[in-house]
């Protein structure tokens, strides 16, 4: 399988969007909201998305592996951000003329302070040496997860950096209808960006682990193929994710062949999201863990940690993500 696009910036629609003055059925207190119309995106045309990958866009927050310090590291998103007063700004620019495009960013005072270890994605764009926001008003970048960070807690969970492991969910290599969650070696993921989903990440929509017992895993973008793709025409979309059991999905991103990825998600053609059960949850998963990398009994905290808990599943079939709970 050819190297998939990783996430280093915004993914464009695959339709032309507009701004409607109703509520954003995404963001709460945001009045107004991003619909999708009718017309394809230009950018997609360009980028022959009719013979694009097609794989599933999960609900989850985006993660990066690369260096830090020498060593392979997990790295979580942390886009600069307007501070309040700019932001306020430019969503009234947004609101008035329809569009984000032509606002003009004062780049030194507009935005908010990020750490020192904070670096831009590698698609942002410079000036003067400078990185410079997006169409968004952000500028897409990444943070080191490292242990003593409780804010990054859930994304610490799913690697062991003295291993040099992470907790990755991917299609198995010899059943591809059948899920796996494998210790992986962080230097195969070098370079890769990655979805973190899991109990504490935007609400659990695929029902991962429990409140006592919280269950995260990394899934490698473009992982999870769409095997039975819709055309990329409004309707058939619109009905595909109605009505299609593998369409009960957060969305499709498209992997172009020259590098370029395109998105629609649920919301931008009016759609809830999540609905019911997700196509995910259909996928029976196997437990595959490596410990022969790793001593468990070394660990002071063995009972809390993600990958001495699944190791006492490993080689255990379950009929979904969802029915892998830890009992005590």
């Amino acid at each position: 399988m050819r190297r998939l696009g990783s996430v280093q910036q915004k993914i464009p629609c695959v339709f032309l969007t507009e701004v409607r003055e109703e509520p954003s059925r995404k963001r709460d207190r945001q009045q107004f909201q991003v619909v999708a119309t009718e017309n394809v995106n230009p950018v997609a045309l360009e980028s022959d998305i009719d013979c694009a990958l097609a794989t599933e866009k999960l609900d989850g927050t985006c993660c990066y592996v690369t260096t830090y310090n020498g060593e392979p590291y997990l790295w979580a998103r942390l886009d600069r951000k307007p501070t309040k007063q700019a932001d306020k700004r430019f969503k009234k620019y947004q609101h008035s003329q329809k569009t984000c495009k032509g606002f003009t960013w004062n780049v030194e005072e507009d935005f908010r302070a990020v750490p020192n270890s904070w670096i831009p994605a590698q698609r942002v764009q410079h000036e003067n040496g400078h990185p410079v926001p997006d169409e968004h008003g952000h500028i897409p970048g990444w943070v080191p997860v490292e242990e003593t960070n409780k804010q990054y807690c859930w994304h610490s969970s799913v690697v062991n950096y003295e291993a040099g492991l992470a907790l990755v969910l991917r299609p198995h290599s010899e059943d591809k209808g059948l899920l796996e969650i494998a210790s992986v070696p962080l230097l195969e993921l070098m370079e890769q960006t990655l979805e973190l989903i899991g109990t504490n990440i935007n609400g659990n929509p695929y029902g991962l682990g429990s409140k006592k017992h919280p269950i995260h895993v990394l899934v490698p973008h473009g992982i999870l193929q769409v095997r039975n793709a819709p055309p990329v025409e409004y309707q058939q979309l619109y009905s595909w994710f109605q009505e299609c059991h593998e369409g009960r999905v957060e969305g499709i991103v498209w992997h172009c062949n020259d590098g370029t990825l395109i998105k629609v998600h649920r919301h931008h053609l009016g759609l809830k999201w999540p609905d019911g059960d997700t196509f995910l949850n259909s996928r029976p998963v196997v437990v595959h863990m490596d410990r022969k990398a790793y001593d468990p009994a070394g660990l002071a905290d063995s009972h809390k940690d993600l990958f001495c808990i699944l190791s006492g599943f490993n080689g255990e079939h379950f009929n979904s993500i969802r029915d892998l709970q830890v009992d005590n």
